[in-house]
């Protein structure tokens, strides 16, 4: 079994989600920026790939809720992460992991609960008058006088 911070093997999302190694789809390429020597010759940029809406496990709700917020970034049903910020393609590899984990966690989140609307107290709405009444008694001040 692969470690926890191992570049392969299956992606865990959620406790009850995990993306099989074989949904992952890599691309490597050539990565812009520092290198030194091996800059033009390591392919050390990963494009990580997965088809979310294909995932097993799934709920409905939960299939709603990725199209919903991944709608922008689906291209033919597949959400696509970058990373290219490590002279290593390990390192960029784990770093894609974690974007495409924190990505998919994010869009199965369940929407916050509803805000309470509450109203101010009257300390505060009185104490807001009191404010504007000030500033204006300050620009009255400031006015000329004929």
């Amino acid at each position: 079994m692969p470690a926890a911070d191992d570049a392969s093997g299956d992606l865990p999302v959620t406790g009850s989600l995990v993306v099989p190694a074989g949904a992952l789809g890599w691309r490597f390429s050539r990565s812009s920026g520092p290198g030194g020597q091996g800059v033009n010759t390591a392919d050390s940029r990963v494009e990580l790939s997965v088809a979310p809406l294909e995932l097993a496990g799934l709920s409905e709700t939960q299939r709603q809720r990725l199209t919903a917020r991944l709608g922008d970034r689906l291209v033919d049903g597949v959400v696509t992460v970058v990373a290219s910020e490590h002279r290593q393609q390990l390192r960029n590899r784990q770093a894609a992991r974690e974007r495409m984990a924190a990505v998919l966690r994010a869009a199965l989140a369940p929407p916050p609960p509803a805000r309470r609307r509450t109203k101010p107290t009257r300390g505060s709405q009185e104490r807001r008058i009191q404010a504007k009444k000030q500033r204006g008694e300050l620009k009255k001040q400031r006015r000329r006088f004929d």
